[in-house]
């Protein structure tokens, strides 16, 4: 099972003075298990690409595929199984906790469900579950203003709302933008619980290197509009040529290992994370004795 797009154009304002081309003619495919990040600079496309995932921008031309099935169906049967496919990828956009408006954070996250028409049972028991699942407790937080929890609060119950539809992919529009470093790091890590544990299909856009490198195993580089590259984050992050011209630089680790092996260390220059980095260095150093 994958999302694919096949040759996806997507114009804004067509035959208008403010006609612009957000995407052009973009491949990428995102399989099944995967942690993929989307990155680029501003108005590279990311975004735009990612609202064509569950239906909600359809494209000028090309095809938009969830799980073998055209989002864009012709007939009434295709729409049926186009509407089901776009069920199953769920959409958390930036800053989500801007939209928040129930009176409590329980009615706040069964919302999605129940207009899905699910069995009040049912429902009940999708919220209670998703909230659980992002570090909410069910029983504390279910009567509670969403308008009175912190920042990372907020976004943990926005997820929420979203995983209690129940769906196959989860695509996060920079997620950790504005927290404090406390709340960035929960948050973090309950997305790569969610990818461990509930065997969710992650995709996210992020402007951090240093987040794509930690957390996802493919990466796709968007530059005006265009895919340049998607491959593991090891071979995007060699393509300084790639990153530079969509105004991006490698992770800090990647550049200290390459200016020490460059100074004669021998150091690996593959790692994800601090912890990774600073075993390189210590292994390099004691064959360098």
């Amino acid at each position: 099972m994958s999302i694919e797009l096949k040759e996806v154009t997507y114009c804004y304002m067509p035959g208008t003075p403010y006609e612009r081309y957000a995407l052009r003619q973009v491949s990428v495919s995102i399989q099944d298990g995967s942690f993929t990040a989307i990155a680029g600079h501003t108005g590279s496309g990311k975004s735009t690409l990612v609202q064509h995932l569950n239906g909600l921008l359809q494209p000028s031309s090309g095809q938009v595929l969830v799980d073998g099935i055209d989002l864009k169906g012709s007939d009434k049967e295709a729409r049926a199984a186009a509407k089901a496919a776009r069920r199953r990828v769920g959409m958390v956009f930036q800053y989500p906790e801007q939209q928040l408006f129930e009176e409590t954070v329980e009615k706040d996250v069964a919302f999605g469900p129940k207009n899905q028409g699910l069995d009040p049972g049912l429902v009940q028991g999708r919220v209670e579950e998703a909230m659980n699942l992002v570090g909410l407790d069910y029983a504390s937080f279910r009567n509670r203003s969403p308008f009175q929890l912190s920042g990372g609060q907020k976004r943990r119950a926005a997820i929420a709302g979203v995983l209690a539809l129940h769906p196959r992919y989860l695509v996060l529009d920079e997620p950790t933008a504005g927290l404090d470093p406390c709340g960035r790091e929960d948050l973090i890590r309950m997305i790569q619980k969610l990818h461990r544990d509930w065997k969710l299909t992650i995709v996210f856009i992020s402007h951090s290197m240093e987040d794509v490198a930690r957390l996802a195993d493919s990466v796709i580089l968007m530059n005006h509009g265009e895919c340049v590259i998607q491959d593991d984050p090891d071979t995007v992050f060699s393509r300084d040529d790639l990153l530079q011209a969509a105004g991006l630089r490698p992770p800090h680790i990647q550049r200290l290992l390459r200016k020490l092996q460059a100074a004669g260390v021998p150091v690996q220059t593959r790692a994800k994370n601090i912890e990774e980095c600073l075993a390189r260095i210590r292994e390099g150093l004691k064959h360098a004795q």
